[in-house]
């Protein structure tokens, strides 16, 4: 039961009485210590665990919270106005997700969720132009950013942790390999990479089999440029380019998407899958690797929508599968990631946290703040809530792969 320091409870503002209703709900282990805009000390939780100790600064940011801390959270903890005084971001959040399911939430905060997840389809709506700008929001940052928390290949997606102690680096080599076998290449192949990136899957699949030829298409014009450095090192089969995957033609023996479907859009998933069955030949493989959610469709966190994903949307495994149907695709495989994303998570905030000071002189402490919060909760939700990673390997024909899994173990 949470204690009040006060003696006199009825001198407790409504925001604060509010407040104690709603934490008393949700933190019922695990230990919680906060003091409201007023001074006023509560404490949650059974005792057990860390101290996470954490301050309002004024009473509109204990009403912000109240009402919305889907979006608030975020935005009063860049700014300064929820302040947490032991332990991280990362500890209130883990606190607050490992017991709250949605009955937990005040109504308020439930109806507005419920409207989100129904209103989903009719904002993400993310043609040509608008996804181009949506990933010059997040990708055209200043590149010694990314310098600074990703492995040196900057593999920007989550890694394959073979074992929990394995090394990022190593795991983001775990995923390409993983990848690849997946893909099944033969000599010869012609691949396309929707969503390139820096490069690094595209030059490793032109290295696996004599004779490949691969196609990296990207909207970032910063990661475009990295790429065609890295490409002065390459194999000459392989390009990259600044298009749209909706507007390539020819065809590809074989697909791989990594950690773009996210900005896609629920609106636009037919014409994605369309695109793809046109682009790949009748005896080709696709691989798609997304961020998912294991649960029923929900909505973009409107904090992370509005600061770091514009567009983005993490869809549930029955908003893909159908689709994948319809456009004329076989599931071969379908293989759920869990935890490995929070594990990648953990890895990238450890490092953006050590190199603090060089953020702030790339941009301000706000923005540090920002990304630590985007880093932290981002790790949190894999780790407490419904958030994994689907690998979906699909098909023209039911004969095109091996009839049992060893060769993901055991490539040809």
């Amino acid at each position: 039961m949470p204690h009040l320091d006060h003696r006199d409870a009825a001198r407790y503002s409504v925001v604060d009485r509010i407040l104690k209703h709603a934490l008393a709900r949700i933190v019922t282990s695990g230990s919680l210590r906060v003091t409201t805009a007023q001074g006023r000390v509560m404490t949650f939780g059974d005792g057990t665990g860390t101290l996470v100790s954490v301050r309002f600064t004024d009473n509109r940011a204990q009403w912000a919270l109240l009402i919305d801390a889907d979006l608030r959270l975020g935005e009063l903890y860049m700014d300064g106005r929820f302040l947490v005084e032991t332990g991280t971001i990362y500890d209130f959040v883990g606190l607050m997700l490992r017991e709250a399911g949605n009955r937990k939430h005040p109504l308020v905060g439930r109806l507005i969720d419920s409207m989100r997840a129904r209103l989903r389809i009719f904002r993400l709506r993310n043609l040509p132009a608008r996804s181009k700008h949506n990933v010059a929001h997040h990708y055209d940052l200043d590149a010694r950013l990314y310098e600074l928390f990703l492995d040196k290949d900057r593999q920007y997606s989550c890694a394959y942790f073979e074992h929990e102690e394995q090394t990022l680096e190593d795991a983001q080599a775990a995923k390409k390999q993983h990848l690849a076998a997946k893909l099944r290449i033969e000599p010869g192949n012609t691949i396309l990479d929707i969503g390139s990136g820096w490069g690094g899957l595209g030059l490793y699949l032109a290295q696996q089999e004599p004779g490949c030829r691969v196609l990296g298409v990207t909207l970032s014009e910063e990661q475009l440029v990295y790429a065609l450095r890295r490409k002065l090192l390459a194999p000459t089969t392989l390009e990259f380019a600044l298009r749209d995957y909706r507007t390539l033609t020819g065809r590809f023996d074989r697909i791989v998407s990594v950690g773009m479907f996210e900005h896609v859009g629920v609106a636009s998933y037919p014409a994605f899958f369309k695109t793809c069955y046109a682009l790949l030949e009748d005896d080709g493989v696709m691989v798609l690797h997304t961020i998912g959610c294991s649960g029923p469709p929900g909505f973009t966190t409107p904090w992370l929508d509005k600061y770091i994903f514009p567009g983005g949307y993490v869809p549930a495994l029955s908003e893909i599968v159908p689709v994948i149907e319809a456009a004329g695709f076989i599931v071969t495989d379908i293989e759920v990631l869990r935890l490995h994303y929070a594990l990648t998570l953990q890895h990238w905030r450890a490092r953006f946290m050590a190199h603090w000071s060089e953020v702030e002189r790339l941009y301000d402490a706000r923005f540090c703040r920002m990304w630590e919060y985007y880093l932290a909760t981002a790790e949190a939700a894999f780790r407490y809530e419904d958030l994994v990673v689907f690998q979906i390997q699909i098909s023209k024909r039911n004969d095109i792969l091996p009839i049992t899994r060893d060769y993901l173990a055991h490539p040809a």
